[in-house]
């Protein structure tokens, strides 16, 4: 089979011509935090009450981190959340 070039731009070029990229890179980052505490609570048997308590937070604020599509997230509760699975936190501006 012959190598085919791609016809027209990338993916990302496109969600960014739509105004989405960023909203799509924070969906897809949220994703990745509230799969991993999923894991990590199911791993340790940990009820959301019991993790609220660990991560001196409500249960409410725990479910709000476990929704993917919520994007609202503060730092302090990444960092909380990042601690508790055994990670840091790392930013950078491209």
């Amino acid at each position: 089979m012959a190598n085919k070039k791609c016809i027209g731009s990338k993916f990302d070029d496109f969600l960014e011509e739509e105004g989405l990229l960023q909203e799509s890179e924070a969906i897809a980052i949220k994703r990745v935090i509230a799969y991993a505490l999923e894991q990590k609570m199911a791993t340790d048997k940990m009820s959301v009450n019991r993790l609220a308590k660990e991560l001196a937070t409500s249960r409410t604020a725990i479910s709000r981190i476990l929704d993917p599509e919520n994007t609202s997230i503060t730092l302090n509760t990444i960092e909380k959340v990042a601690k508790y699975l055994g990670k840091r936190v790392t930013i950078s501006f491209a």
